[in-house]
């Protein structure tokens, strides 16, 4: 813990601080006794003693370092200046190995003017090529010059490669939380679109039956009564869905600390509001609910509520049946409408309550499908694997 907390703390300085270090060892490691004058070596000068312009040099090429990543061009400007000294004075210091580290760091981070620099680099290594040829004793071939430029060529090549490297990752990070983002707004717009429209449609209904009973006050007080109730629990329902776009949900209150999902169980509570609102439903409910069902409860009661709201809608008064079948494995659910006024549900609805149920199903291995069936109703079928994730 002693550790991730240092690797913490110095995650949090300033990318500065963080790289000078890298060019006080080069610079105090260009000054050990074993290391002297046993460094890089362009052309054939002799090894000279340091003296006020190796300590320039020196400079120049190892403490730009500390700016290698916030300025790269200004790094490599400076560090290239103090490699050139170093070469042409014959110090051959360790500090020329700089130069590599600080190419692969340009191509890795310099935004700008990148073919601009690479350019004005190749142009640069002409003249300094040519100096130390002349001022040489001639044991240096021209390919070894050439060989050296394509080292440093090889090292902003790699730079460059972790460059498109990183921007490849930040796009896909980027089109990943794109997606991520779109999903969520998808299933939020399904789950205010499943509440939502199943409790005004029943407050609808209820509330269009209550102009008929004016004559019939115990019947009218009932029927308000429903509407009232209905509205609380769509109340309810929003204060749920707004509790799960809350980044504090899950913690703190005991409020938060209730089920996500409702239950299959609260499937009886839509009938019973499906019937308030004057919509004969049969129920029959089989088997056991396994301990574990994962996100299944949430869909099977969605698919309920879903074709309850359709039945209300589009076959207001006709008989509808609702089954929900538990097994180890699975949860099934089948909810039919008899009338021919359900058999025009699907063509006279949007579609995207049924559209969005047939996803959700799908996307826990299960089976969905939703039709006319042979005697003129409209039948709602769901099988949904259970155990998925929550």
């Amino acid at each position: 813990m002693r550790f991730q907390g240092a690797g913490r703390t110095w995650r949090r300085l300033d990318v500065t601080v963080r790289d000078l270090p890298l060019g006080l060892l080069f610079l105090v490691a260009s000054f050990l006794p074993g290391l002297r004058g046993h460094g890089t070596e362009v052309g054939d000068l002799p090894t000279r003693p340091f003296d006020v312009l190796a300590v320039v040099a020196l400079g120049l090429e190892c403490l730009p370092l500390a700016v290698r990543r916030r300025w790269p061009a200004v790094c490599l400007a400076l560090v290239t200046c103090g490699f050139a000294l170093d070469q042409l004075r014959g110090y051959h210091s360790t500090a020329g190995t700089t130069l590599p580290i600080v190419l692969i760091s340009a191509g890795s981070h310099l935004e700008r003017r990148r073919r601009t620099t690479v350019l004005l680099l190749s142009v640069a290594y002409v003249p300094l090529a040519t100096a130390l040829s002349r001022l040489g004793s001639g044991g240096e071939t021209p390919e070894e010059f050439v060989t050296f430029y394509l080292v440093l060529a090889l090292a902003w090549g790699a730079g460059a490669w972790l460059r498109s490297t990183r921007l490849a990752e930040a796009e896909r990070r980027e089109r990943v939380a794109a997606e991520t983002r779109t999903a969520e707004r998808t299933r939020i717009a399904r789950e205010l679109h499943d509440v939502v429209t199943h409790h005004v449609t029943a407050m609808v209904v209820q509330a269009e039956a209550a102009r008929y009973l004016t004559a019939a006050p115990e019947r009218l007080e009932q029927s308000l009564t429903a509407v009232s109730d209905t509205g609380r629990r769509a109340i309810t329902d929003l204060r749920h869905l707004l509790d799960l776009l809350n980044p504090d949900h899950g913690i703190g209150t005991a409020e938060r600390k209730e089920p996500r999902t409702p239950a299959v169980g609260r499937v009886l509570t839509l009938v019973e509001q499906t019937r308030r609102a004057g919509q004969p439903v049969d129920f029959t409910e089989q088997g056991t609910p396994p301990a574990s069902t994962g996100s299944a409860d949430l869909v099977a009661y969605r698919v309920v509520q879903e074709a309850l709201t359709n039945a209300l809608k589009y076959a207001h008064g006709s008989r509808t049946s609702v089954q929900v079948r538990h097994s180890d494995r699975e949860i099934t659910v089948e909810v039919s409408t008899d009338g021919a006024g359900s058999s025009s549900a699907a063509a006279v609805g949007s579609g995207r309550g049924l559209v969005g149920l047939r996803e959700r199903v799908d996307v826990l291995g299960g089976d969905f499908s939703a039709g006319s069936s042979t005697d003129g109703g409209f039948t709602v079928r769901a099988r949904i694997p259970a155990g998925g994730t929550s």
